[in-house]
Protein backbone atom coordinates (compact mmCIF):
# COMPACT_ATOMS: atom_id res chain seq x y z
CA UNK A 1 0.00 0.00 0.00
CA UNK A 2 1.02 3.58 -1.24
CA UNK A 3 0.61 6.10 1.56
CA UNK A 4 1.53 9.97 0.50
CA UNK A 5 2.29 12.37 2.98
CA UNK A 6 0.55 14.82 1.02
CA UNK A 7 -1.97 14.04 -1.51
CA UNK A 8 -2.78 17.82 -3.70
CA UNK A 9 -3.35 15.96 -6.62
CA UNK A 10 -6.38 14.38 -5.07
CA UNK A 11 -7.27 17.73 -3.17
CA UNK A 12 -7.50 19.26 -6.47
CA UNK A 13 -8.90 16.60 -8.45
CA UNK A 14 -12.19 17.01 -5.54
CA UNK A 15 -12.48 20.86 -6.24
CA UNK A 16 -11.10 21.51 -9.76
CA UNK A 17 -14.85 22.17 -10.72
CA UNK A 18 -15.02 25.25 -8.02
CA UNK A 19 -11.23 26.19 -8.47
CA UNK A 20 -11.93 26.39 -12.06
CA UNK A 21 -14.83 28.84 -11.38
CA UNK A 22 -12.44 30.92 -9.32
CA UNK A 23 -10.26 31.31 -12.03
CA UNK A 24 -12.35 32.25 -14.84
CA UNK A 25 -14.14 34.77 -12.29
CA UNK A 26 -10.57 36.25 -11.35
CA UNK A 27 -10.13 36.65 -16.00
CA UNK A 28 -13.62 37.60 -16.34
CA UNK A 29 -12.74 40.67 -13.60
CA UNK A 30 -8.72 41.33 -14.90
CA UNK A 31 -8.09 42.21 -11.77
CA UNK A 32 -5.58 40.29 -10.62
CA UNK A 33 -3.41 42.58 -7.77
CA UNK A 34 -5.57 43.56 -4.92
CA UNK A 35 -9.28 44.82 -5.19
CA UNK A 36 -12.30 43.36 -4.83
CA UNK A 37 -11.65 39.65 -4.53
CA UNK A 38 -9.28 40.00 -1.91
CA UNK A 39 -11.30 42.06 0.27
CA UNK A 40 -13.93 40.01 0.39
CA UNK A 41 -11.70 37.08 1.25
CA UNK A 42 -10.05 39.81 4.03
CA UNK A 43 -13.63 40.08 5.26
CA UNK A 44 -14.52 36.50 5.17
CA UNK A 45 -11.38 35.74 7.09
CA UNK A 46 -11.99 38.19 9.81
CA UNK A 47 -15.30 36.72 10.50
CA UNK A 48 -13.73 33.30 10.78
CA UNK A 49 -10.56 34.45 13.05
CA UNK A 50 -13.07 36.65 15.30
CA UNK A 51 -11.10 39.58 14.67
CA UNK A 52 -11.91 43.27 12.95
CA UNK A 53 -9.59 43.31 10.52
CA UNK A 54 -7.80 41.01 8.07
CA UNK A 55 -5.15 42.45 5.65
CA UNK A 56 -3.87 39.89 3.20
CA UNK A 57 -0.13 40.02 2.11
CA UNK A 58 2.45 37.79 -0.19
CA UNK A 59 3.62 35.21 2.36
CA UNK A 60 2.93 34.06 6.58
CA UNK A 61 6.30 35.07 7.20
CA UNK A 62 5.71 38.85 5.82
CA UNK A 63 2.89 39.43 7.90
CA UNK A 64 4.76 38.42 10.79
CA UNK A 65 7.84 40.88 9.94
CA UNK A 66 4.88 43.55 9.07
CA UNK A 67 3.25 42.69 12.71
CA UNK A 68 6.81 43.09 14.49
CA UNK A 69 7.48 46.46 12.67
CA UNK A 70 4.00 47.88 12.65
CA UNK A 71 4.85 47.76 16.31
CA UNK A 72 7.87 49.69 16.44
CA UNK A 73 9.82 46.47 17.03
CA UNK A 74 13.80 46.92 15.54
CA UNK A 75 17.32 47.79 16.21
CA UNK A 76 18.04 46.59 19.82
CA UNK A 77 14.93 45.14 20.75
CA UNK A 78 14.85 41.49 21.95
CA UNK A 79 11.44 39.38 21.11
CA UNK A 80 10.85 35.93 22.93
CA UNK A 81 10.15 33.09 20.72
CA UNK A 82 10.86 29.37 20.52
CA UNK A 83 13.40 27.05 19.31
CA UNK A 84 10.73 24.99 17.50
CA UNK A 85 9.23 26.14 14.41
CA UNK A 86 10.42 26.60 11.09
CA UNK A 87 13.25 29.08 10.21
CA UNK A 88 10.89 32.00 9.32
CA UNK A 89 9.39 32.56 12.53
CA UNK A 90 13.46 33.64 13.77
CA UNK A 91 14.03 35.49 10.38
CA UNK A 92 10.88 37.55 10.51
CA UNK A 93 13.19 39.12 13.83
CA UNK A 94 15.74 39.23 12.35
CA UNK A 95 14.74 41.34 9.38
CA UNK A 96 13.32 43.92 11.65
CA UNK A 97 16.32 44.43 13.07
CA UNK A 98 15.68 42.59 16.76
CA UNK A 99 17.25 40.07 18.73
CA UNK A 100 15.31 36.40 18.66
CA UNK A 101 15.60 34.94 22.43
CA UNK A 102 14.73 31.34 22.75
CA UNK A 103 12.95 30.02 25.40
CA UNK A 104 12.63 26.16 25.71
CA UNK A 105 9.18 24.08 24.79
CA UNK A 106 6.64 22.13 27.02
CA UNK A 107 5.56 18.46 26.07
CA UNK A 108 2.83 19.72 23.87
CA UNK A 109 6.30 20.98 21.62
CA UNK A 110 4.93 24.88 22.18
CA UNK A 111 7.22 27.74 24.19
CA UNK A 112 6.75 26.79 27.74
CA UNK A 113 5.04 29.99 29.65
CA UNK A 114 6.97 28.94 32.67
CA UNK A 115 10.41 29.65 31.00
CA UNK A 116 9.44 33.15 29.74
CA UNK A 117 9.76 35.18 32.87
CA UNK A 118 13.68 34.23 32.94
CA UNK A 119 14.04 35.27 29.44
CA UNK A 120 12.76 38.78 29.68
CA UNK A 121 15.11 41.71 29.71
CA UNK A 122 15.15 45.33 30.10
CA UNK A 123 15.72 44.93 26.11
CA UNK A 124 12.44 42.59 25.61
CA UNK A 125 9.70 44.15 23.72
CA UNK A 126 7.41 41.42 22.20
CA UNK A 127 6.41 37.60 22.85
CA UNK A 128 6.44 35.37 20.07
CA UNK A 129 4.73 32.34 21.00
CA UNK A 130 4.52 29.47 17.45
CA UNK A 131 1.22 27.69 17.12
CA UNK A 132 3.05 24.80 16.36
CA UNK A 133 1.59 21.89 13.86
CA UNK A 134 -1.91 23.99 14.62
CA UNK A 135 -1.49 23.40 18.78
CA UNK A 136 -2.39 26.41 20.45
CA UNK A 137 0.83 27.15 22.89
CA UNK A 138 -0.97 27.64 26.42
CA UNK A 139 -1.73 31.27 25.87
CA UNK A 140 -3.53 32.70 29.00
CA UNK A 141 -0.04 32.64 31.41
CA UNK A 142 1.67 34.09 27.91
CA UNK A 143 -0.66 36.60 27.77
CA UNK A 144 -0.57 37.14 31.53
CA UNK A 145 3.08 37.94 31.72
CA UNK A 146 2.68 40.14 28.75
CA UNK A 147 0.15 42.42 30.83
CA UNK A 148 2.38 42.45 33.83
CA UNK A 149 5.50 43.14 32.20
CA UNK A 150 4.29 45.44 29.38
CA UNK A 151 5.18 43.21 26.31
CA UNK A 152 3.64 43.35 22.71
CA UNK A 153 2.57 39.46 22.12
CA UNK A 154 2.57 38.70 18.15
CA UNK A 155 1.07 35.07 17.00
CA UNK A 156 2.59 33.31 14.59
CA UNK A 157 -0.35 31.26 13.54
CA UNK A 158 0.72 30.02 10.59
CA UNK A 159 -0.22 26.40 11.19
CA UNK A 160 -2.85 27.31 12.91
CA UNK A 161 -6.23 28.48 11.41
CA UNK A 162 -9.42 27.17 12.96
CA UNK A 163 -7.48 25.88 15.90
CA UNK A 164 -8.96 27.24 18.91
CA UNK A 165 -7.49 26.93 23.00
CA UNK A 166 -10.38 27.25 25.86
CA UNK A 167 -12.87 28.52 23.21
CA UNK A 168 -11.32 30.86 21.21
CA UNK A 169 -9.34 31.10 17.77
CA UNK A 170 -5.96 31.24 17.26
CA UNK A 171 -5.38 34.92 16.25
CA UNK A 172 -7.22 36.57 18.92
CA UNK A 173 -5.41 36.24 22.18
CA UNK A 174 -2.20 38.99 20.69
CA UNK A 175 -2.34 42.01 19.25
CA UNK A 176 -1.36 40.77 15.65
CA UNK A 177 -1.69 37.36 14.33
CA UNK A 178 0.92 36.02 11.44
CA UNK A 179 -0.87 33.23 9.12
CA UNK A 180 0.00 31.11 5.83
CA UNK A 181 -1.78 30.47 3.11
CA UNK A 182 1.48 27.78 1.69
CA UNK A 183 0.05 25.22 -0.06
CA UNK A 184 0.89 22.41 2.52
CA UNK A 185 -1.30 24.66 5.01
CA UNK A 186 -5.18 24.04 6.15
CA UNK A 187 -6.22 27.10 4.02
CA UNK A 188 -4.17 26.65 1.35
CA UNK A 189 -3.73 28.77 -1.94
CA UNK A 190 -1.63 27.92 -5.51
CA UNK A 191 1.43 29.14 -3.73
CA UNK A 192 2.57 31.81 -1.88
CA UNK A 193 -0.13 34.15 0.38
CA UNK A 194 -0.48 34.77 4.08
CA UNK A 195 -2.52 37.33 5.81
CA UNK A 196 -2.30 39.40 9.44
CA UNK A 197 -5.46 39.38 12.02
CA UNK A 198 -5.62 42.13 14.26
CA UNK A 199 -8.13 44.27 16.02
CA UNK A 200 -6.16 47.35 15.33
CA UNK A 201 -7.70 49.60 13.21
CA UNK A 202 -4.57 51.93 12.78
CA UNK A 203 -2.48 48.41 12.57
CA UNK A 204 -4.42 46.88 9.84
CA UNK A 205 -3.95 50.59 8.09
CA UNK A 206 -0.33 50.92 8.42
CA UNK A 207 0.35 47.29 6.63
CA UNK A 208 -1.72 47.73 4.37
CA UNK A 209 -0.23 50.51 3.24
CA UNK A 210 3.30 48.97 3.55
CA UNK A 211 2.16 46.12 1.59
CA UNK A 212 2.00 48.39 -1.45
CA UNK A 213 5.48 49.94 -1.38
CA UNK A 214 3.44 52.82 1.10
CA UNK A 215 2.03 54.36 -1.68
CA UNK A 216 -1.15 56.41 0.03
CA UNK A 217 -2.27 57.14 -4.01
CA UNK A 218 -0.41 56.20 -7.44
CA UNK A 219 1.94 59.39 -6.94
CA UNK A 220 1.92 60.15 -3.26
CA UNK A 221 4.21 57.72 -1.17
CA UNK A 222 4.45 58.46 2.38
CA UNK A 223 6.85 56.12 4.00
CA UNK A 224 8.73 53.21 1.79
CA UNK A 225 6.78 49.97 2.04
CA UNK A 226 7.42 47.10 0.14
CA UNK A 227 5.73 44.70 -2.13
CA UNK A 228 3.80 41.83 -0.35
CA UNK A 229 0.53 41.65 -1.62
CA UNK A 230 -1.94 39.21 -1.97
CA UNK A 231 -3.02 38.19 -5.47
CA UNK A 232 -6.62 38.43 -6.41
CA UNK A 233 -6.65 34.32 -7.72
CA UNK A 234 -5.00 33.46 -4.42
CA UNK A 235 -7.76 35.58 -2.55
CA UNK A 236 -11.03 33.70 -5.08
CA UNK A 237 -9.26 30.24 -3.73
CA UNK A 238 -8.86 30.86 -0.26
CA UNK A 239 -12.60 32.75 0.10
CA UNK A 240 -13.91 29.57 -1.52
CA UNK A 241 -12.06 27.11 0.96
CA UNK A 242 -12.37 28.52 3.90
CA UNK A 243 -16.06 27.03 3.40
CA UNK A 244 -14.57 23.56 3.87
CA UNK A 245 -11.73 24.50 6.37
CA UNK A 246 -14.03 22.56 9.85
CA UNK A 247 -14.48 19.38 7.59
CA UNK A 248 -10.45 19.59 6.28
CA UNK A 249 -9.86 20.03 10.26
CA UNK A 250 -12.11 17.78 11.67
CA UNK A 251 -10.80 14.59 9.18
CA UNK A 252 -7.44 15.58 10.59
CA UNK A 253 -8.67 15.19 14.01
CA UNK A 254 -9.99 11.70 13.16
CA UNK A 255 -7.05 10.45 11.80
CA UNK A 256 -4.40 11.58 14.76
CA UNK A 257 -7.45 9.91 17.40
CA UNK A 258 -7.20 6.70 15.41
CA UNK A 259 -3.35 6.87 15.36
CA UNK A 260 -3.14 7.46 19.16
CA UNK A 261 -6.18 4.40 19.72
CA UNK A 262 -3.62 1.61 17.17
CA UNK A 263 0.13 3.11 17.80
CA UNK A 264 2.00 1.32 21.01
CA UNK A 265 4.66 2.91 22.85
CA UNK A 266 7.55 3.80 21.85
CA UNK A 267 6.03 6.10 19.77
CA UNK A 268 3.78 8.43 21.25
CA UNK A 269 1.50 10.39 19.04
CA UNK A 270 0.30 13.42 20.49
CA UNK A 271 -2.42 13.83 22.38
CA UNK A 272 -5.47 16.65 22.59
CA UNK A 273 -6.84 18.07 25.69
CA UNK A 274 -10.35 18.69 26.42
CA UNK A 275 -10.30 22.63 26.67
CA UNK A 276 -8.05 22.98 22.72
CA UNK A 277 -9.36 21.98 19.09
CA UNK A 278 -6.38 20.86 17.86
CA UNK A 279 -6.16 21.56 13.62
CA UNK A 280 -3.09 18.92 13.37
CA UNK A 281 -0.88 20.86 10.18
CA UNK A 282 0.66 17.81 10.36
CA UNK A 283 0.92 15.26 12.94
CA UNK A 284 4.16 15.11 15.18
CA UNK A 285 4.98 12.06 16.78
CA UNK A 286 7.86 10.90 18.68
CA UNK A 287 9.85 8.07 18.18
CA UNK A 288 12.77 5.95 19.73
CA UNK A 289 15.12 4.57 16.27
CA UNK A 290 13.24 7.78 14.43
CA UNK A 291 15.53 7.30 11.22
CA UNK A 292 15.51 4.03 11.32
CA UNK A 293 11.26 4.03 11.45
CA UNK A 294 11.19 6.04 8.34
CA UNK A 295 13.83 3.79 6.45
CA UNK A 296 11.29 1.04 7.72
CA UNK A 297 8.23 2.74 6.93
CA UNK A 298 9.41 4.03 3.57
CA UNK A 299 10.25 0.57 2.54
CA UNK A 300 6.52 -0.40 3.07
CA UNK A 301 5.14 2.77 0.88
CA UNK A 302 4.49 4.64 3.68
CA UNK A 303 6.23 8.39 3.25
CA UNK A 304 6.91 10.69 6.52
CA UNK A 305 8.86 13.90 6.90
CA UNK A 306 10.53 15.54 9.93
CA UNK A 307 8.86 19.28 10.88
CA UNK A 308 12.07 19.49 12.10
CA UNK A 309 15.29 17.81 12.75
CA UNK A 310 17.27 20.95 13.79
CA UNK A 311 16.02 23.10 16.52
CA UNK A 312 16.33 26.83 15.43
CA UNK A 313 19.22 27.49 17.52
CA UNK A 314 21.68 25.18 16.21
CA UNK A 315 21.57 25.95 12.45
CA UNK A 316 24.10 27.86 11.03
CA UNK A 317 22.52 31.36 10.67
CA UNK A 318 21.74 31.61 14.47
CA UNK A 319 25.53 30.73 15.33
CA UNK A 320 25.67 35.13 15.93
CA UNK A 321 22.87 34.50 18.76
CA UNK A 322 25.64 32.75 20.97
CA UNK A 323 23.45 29.50 21.60
CA UNK A 324 25.07 26.16 21.67
CA UNK A 325 23.81 22.07 21.75
CA UNK A 326 22.17 21.74 25.48
CA UNK A 327 20.61 25.07 26.33
CA UNK A 328 17.14 24.22 24.96
CA UNK A 329 17.25 20.26 26.01
CA UNK A 330 13.54 19.66 25.90
CA UNK A 331 13.26 21.26 22.09
CA UNK A 332 16.78 19.30 21.34
CA UNK A 333 15.39 15.62 22.39
CA UNK A 334 12.19 16.62 20.65
CA UNK A 335 13.88 17.80 17.44
CA UNK A 336 15.73 14.56 17.48
CA UNK A 337 12.70 12.06 18.29
CA UNK A 338 10.32 14.11 16.14
CA UNK A 339 8.50 12.39 12.76
CA UNK A 340 5.75 13.20 10.78
CA UNK A 341 3.28 11.15 9.97
CA UNK A 342 0.43 11.44 7.09
CA UNK A 343 -2.59 12.94 8.52
CA UNK A 344 -4.03 15.04 5.52
CA UNK A 345 -7.94 14.55 4.91
CA UNK A 346 -8.05 12.00 2.11
CA UNK A 347 -6.38 9.24 3.85
CA UNK A 348 -8.54 6.19 4.11
CA UNK A 349 -9.28 4.36 7.91
CA UNK A 350 -7.45 1.44 5.50
CA UNK A 351 -4.33 3.46 4.98
CA UNK A 352 -4.53 4.72 8.86
CA UNK A 353 -4.33 1.31 10.15
CA UNK A 354 -1.69 0.27 7.70
CA UNK A 355 0.65 2.84 8.81
CA UNK A 356 0.00 2.10 12.45
CA UNK A 357 0.37 -1.48 12.02
CA UNK A 358 3.79 -0.79 10.13
CA UNK A 359 5.01 1.14 13.10
CA UNK A 360 4.27 -1.61 15.57
CA UNK A 361 5.72 -4.27 13.22
CA UNK A 362 8.87 -2.43 13.14
CA UNK A 363 9.19 -2.19 17.41
CA UNK A 364 7.87 -5.53 17.60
Amino acid sequence: MQVPFVDLKQRIAEERDELRACIDAVLDDAQFILGPRVESFEAAAARAIGVAHVVGLGSGTDALMMALWAHGIGNGDEVITTPVSFVASTGAIVHVGARPVYVDVAADQNIAPARIEAAITPRTKAIVPVHWAGRIADMDPIVAIARARGLVVIEDAAQAIGASYRGRNAGTFGACSAFSAHPLKLLSAFGDGGYLATNDAAIARRVALHRTHGLESRDSCVEYGINSRLDALHAAILERRLGRLSEVIEARRRHVARYRELIRPPVRVPDEAPHERVAWTFCNALADRRDELRAHLAAHGVETQLYYGTALHLHPAAASLGYKRGDFPIAEAQCDHVIALPCHQHLTDDQIAYVAERINDFYA
